[in-house]
């Protein structure tokens, strides 16, 4: 059987176990790529609920009261990279994984696992692009056809907020020209200099701060239709995302422009920072990556006696050179081949960078 049939065929099982549940509950990474990839399923399935995972790097056992109080008869984990097998085999329930990090290796029942480095070890294609192949495989009838087409915008936003174009990028821009130009065909371009990126910014944006705010306006975003809706504050609803998003956003403000204020000559531009309440790492890194392709990217966040990084490269391969820089160290990292997350205790963090920096030279 070719690869690209295995592949279809995981993505079928996917489907199948999503039409055949009643009760599912989602939990979801807390960025645009988890977001969108919640909102696609969710609002396919028209059932379930969500649960953005913000406060622990992995999915584990401090998870369980939570499933325990929904009562769930399926769990759909995405975008997710690191999840505890003890909190797996505590579930005692039928399991669906879409992920696109390092693949796992979990030996549990009623497991079904998605991820497209199975099929192609180069393939990185987000969470949300597979969302959109999932709930649109073989519609049934018309009316499941017109309700999934809604969200082609949404698939889009994940997938741009995770600096990836889709092959339905040109489908979009028909449909949204004044959203995504038809020109722009690199993944930075749009997420910068278009208003689909201002829309993965601000589902970026509002998934930040206290929890509940999170899960407010991810409720609202199940109900909304029209992107326009968010970007000309058109509904009740866009104006309710839409205004927690400005608040936010004036902080972010701040430190891109500390963080742009004097960069280094040398290769690596480092920025590091104490903000208590918001942590824009990635959207520090990405920004900062668009506007210096040619350096190497660290924005470090010191909160709890410990540093959260988010490290970014155009060309150096990133997680070889961070495992080994933390060899010995109390810390851990890994993520995309150019694209990185590490957690470094404060002790530890000089020494961390120092070796990270001589793995570069």
């Amino acid at each position: 059987m070719s690869t690209n049939r295995q592949r279809k065929r995981q993505l079928e099982k996917v489907k199948e176990e999503l039409d055949n549940c009643e009760r599912p509950l989602f939990f979801f990474d807390d960025d645009p790529d988890g977001l969108s990839s919640f909102l696609q399923l969710y609002r396919y399935k028209n059932a379930g609920k969500g649960v953005v995972v913000k406060v622990h790097p992995v999915l584990d056992e401090t998870f369980l009261n939570t499933v325990k109080d929904y009562g769930p008869d399926k769990i759909f984990i995405l975008d997710i990279p690191k999840v505890s097998e003890e909190f797996l085999k505590k579930l005692k329930r039928p399991i669906v994984y879409i992920d696109h990090h390092s693949i796992a290796q979990h030996e549990i029942d009623n497991y079904t696992y998605f991820n497209p480095h199975i099929y192609d070890e180069d393939d990185a294609r987000c969470v949300s692009y597979w969302c959109h192949e999932i709930v649109n495989l073989e519609n049934n009838n018309e009316e499941d056809e017109a309700n999934q087409d809604k969200d082609l915008w949404i698939a889009m936003v994940g997938c741009v907020g995770d600096w990836f174009l889709p092959d339905f990028k040109d489908k979009f821009s028909e449909r949204y020209p004044k959203l995504l130009d038809k020109n722009i065909n690199k993944p930075e371009d749009a997420l910068f200099n278009s208003k689909l990126g201002k829309l993965a910014r601000i589902f970026s944006f509002i998934l930040k701060g206290q929890h509940k705010n999170a899960v407010a306006c991810v409720k609202v975003l199940t109900r909304i239709n029209d992107p326009n809706d968010i970007l000309e504050q058109a509904s009740s609803q866009g104006k309710f995302v839409y205004r927690r998003f400005e608040k936010i956003n004036k902080h972010y403000e701040d430190l891109i422009n500390s963080a742009t204020e004097k960069v280094p000559s040398g290769p690596v531009l480092e920025f590091l920072y104490t903000e208590k309440q918001w942590s824009f790492t990635s959207d520090l890194s990405n920004e900062l990556l668009y506007k210096y392709p040619d350096k190497i990217i660290m924005v470090c966040r010191e909160k709890s006696a410990e540093f959260r990084c988010s490290i970014r490269s155009t060309k150096h391969k990133l997680p070889d050179r961070i495992n080994k820089a933390l060899t010995g160290l109390d810390g851990y990292g890994g993520g995309h081949q150019l694209a990185c997350g590490a957690c470094i205790k404060s002790h530890h963090f000089k020494k961390f960078l120092e070796r990270f920096k001589m793995e570069l030279s």
